[in-house]
Parts: C-alpha cells; sequence; structure tokens
C-alpha cells in the first residue's frame, strides 16, 4: 500500500531528530492524514514543537509558529486589510495562518476571542476577513500546545474549541534509555534548530497527501465495527463518572482516525484493536468528568478504559 510505505519512511526519517516519542509522533501522524488537527499537551521540553517541525519538513509543508499570549489578536492570526497611501487601496496581509502546518504554542495563554480566531479555520478551512472568505491551502493542520501544569495567566479552551480537535495527544517524558540517547546527540552536535544538519529529508509532498487520503478513504470498515464505535459514544453519555460523554463528531472522528491508523499499518480494514487503540486521544479532551470521578483519583484515560471495558468487543 502506498500509505503504508510512505508511512514506513516517514517513521525512519523521524527516527533521525526525535527520540522516545514514537507513539505521539504517531498520532500526530494520523491526524494529518486523517485531515484533523492536534491538542499536544505535555510540560515544556518534552519535544513537542520539534515534532511539529519535524512533521512539516517531511512532508515539505510550508510551516509557521504563532505564541499564544494574553495580548495576541484575531487578527495577529488571520491577518488584515492595510490601507496602500502608494496606491490608494486597501489590500490583505495574510496572517501566519496562511498556511499548511501552523504550530500554535500555548494556546491557552489567549483569550477567549482571539482563540475563536482559530475556529472558523479549522472547520472550514477559510478564514473571513472583512466580509470575504479566503481558502486556505491543502493539507491544512492545526497543532496547538499547552502546559498541563501551569494555570497562572491562562484561559481554559472552550467546548466548542477542544471538539475542533481530531487528537488531544499527551506527550510525556521520554523513557531513560531515550533520553540518554537525547543527550549523546546533543553531545554529539545536534541541533534542534537545524534538522537540515541531522540529515532530515521530506518523504512527500503535500500533493501526495490527496493520494493518500483516497487510498485511507477505501479502507474496509464491517458494520461490527460502526456498531462498536456507537456503542462507545452511547456508554460515555451514560457513564456514571461523567457530565458529558461523546457527541457524534467524537464517533465520526474515531471512525476516520482508526481507517487511517489501519492503512499507515499496512491493512485495507478496521480491527477493534485501532478502535481501542485510538479511543483516548479521540475522546479524552471531549469528555467532563464529574467532581466525584476526580475525588476518586480518576482521569479522562482512566474512565474510557472503563467505557471499552464496558462495551463488548465485535468478533
Amino acid at each position: 500500500m502506498f500509505v503504508h510505505d510512505i508511512y514506513t519512511r516517514i517513521q525512519a526519517e523521524a527516527h533521525k531528530v526525535i527520540v522516545g516519542q514514537d507513539e505521539a509522533f504517531e498520532q500526530i501522524v494520523v491526524a494529518l492524514f486523517s485531515g484533523g488537527h492536534v491538542l499536544l499537551e505535555g510540560v515544556p521540553g518534552t519535544a513537542k514543537t520539534l515534532m511539529a517541525k519535524t512533521l512539516a519538513c517531511l512532508v515539505d509543508a510550508r510551516f509557521h509558529r504563532v505564541q499564544f499570549t494574553p495580548d495576541l489578536m484575531p487578527s495577529d492570526i488571520i491577518g488584515t486589510q492595510v490601507f496602500d497611501v502608494a496606491t490608494g487601496r486597501f489590500h490583505l496581509r495574510r496572517g501566519p495562518i496562511f498556511t499548511q502546518i501552523l504550530l500554535g504554542d500555548e494556546v491557552n495563554r489567549a483569550p477567549a476571542k482571539t482563540q475563536s480566531a482559530l475556529l472558523e479555520a479549522m472547520e472550514e478551512r477559510q478564514v473571513t476577513i472583512e466580509g470575504e472568505r479566503h481558502p486556505l491551502p491543502e493539507p491544512f493542520m492545526v497543532l496547538a500546545t499547552q502546559n498541563p501544569v501551569e494555570y497562572e495567566g491562562t484561559y481554559p479552551l472552550p467546548e466548542a474549541q477542544l471538539d475542533r480537535f481530531l487528537f488531544k495527544v499527551r506527550v510525556g517524558y521520554p523513557p531513560a534509555g531515550a533520553e540518554t540517547e537525547v543527550l549523546r546527540r546533543y553531545h554529539h552536535g545536534f541541533d534542534a534548530h537545524d534538522l537540515a544538519a541531522a540529515g532530515l529529508q521530506a518523504v512527500i509532498a503535500p500533493a501526495d497527501i490527496a493520494r493518500c487520503r483516497a487510498e485511507i478513504a477505501a479502507v474496509t470498515v464491517e458494520p461490527g465495527i460502526l456498531d462498536y464505535i456507537t456503542r462507545i459514544a452511547l456508554e460515555s453519555r451514560r457513564s456514571p463518572d461523567l457530565i458529558l460523554g461523546g457527541s457524534p463528531r467524537a464517533s465520526i472522528s474515531l471512525l476516520l482516525a482508526a481507517k487511517t491508523y489501519a492503512a499507515l499499518q499496512g491493512r485495507t480494514y478496521v480491527t477493534p484493536d485501532d478502535v481501542k487503540y485510538l479511543a483516548a486521544p479521540v475522546y479524552r479532551h471531549r469528555i467532563i468528568l464529574k467532581p466525584e470521578a476526580e475525588i476518586e483519583g480518576l482521569d479522562a484515560d482512566a474512565v474510557v478504559r472503563r467505557i471499552l471495558a464496558h462495551v463488548e468487543v465485535p468478533r
């Protein structure tokens, strides 16, 4: 399969610069080929920015980074009309959102008005400026980061914003052996700001992603798998641990992501294990726990595991 071959090459190239974050990077690639966006959650220094820059290099995509701050305005992201004195006319000064892979660093540091500037772009792949619609290039992907332990000067992302992300990927500390390998590479001159020096090369062009997505669309999904995804959503809505369960958008996201993951593994069909593997990143930012569940020490992932345990796996 073309998708599987491309993914194998992406993995090989990514290992030149990324160490100890294989699962997180894999899920980012799944989101890219699914046409989705990713919220990366992790403490500073765990390679979130490096993974975003690496992905952009591997698919030869245009890349912009925006540092979200409390004084950031929507026009700083999408752009604005500027008057040209020489011509006596207005022209559009495009913002950094006119790119293919956008890294929104510390997205929860900007107020809701600025966060909402991403909503139209993430959902409709366009922005509206002064009543005029401007399409965004394909592929278009938002990778947003947030720090899970720092709440000073932050604004919680609204549910509508969170629901636009296909995945919430938790980026943790690498294993001890992987961290030692990181140190060894830096000792020998690795520079995260100069990926070309590490020998990183593009694997595909952005135009090839359309071919990958066409192949993914043809992946077979048996009726039993569709029913399994539905029953997971229903179980989340009646879970005693949750105030809010998964929406139909969560079910759609899980289906599309499972098809992509199956294709990346070289299969033309989805298995229940594909669904189970991706359930947590699809659901963890879409469900709201009851206070009693949090007091019990549960988090979103633990609740998702409980939900999966209550839903019969199709044969």
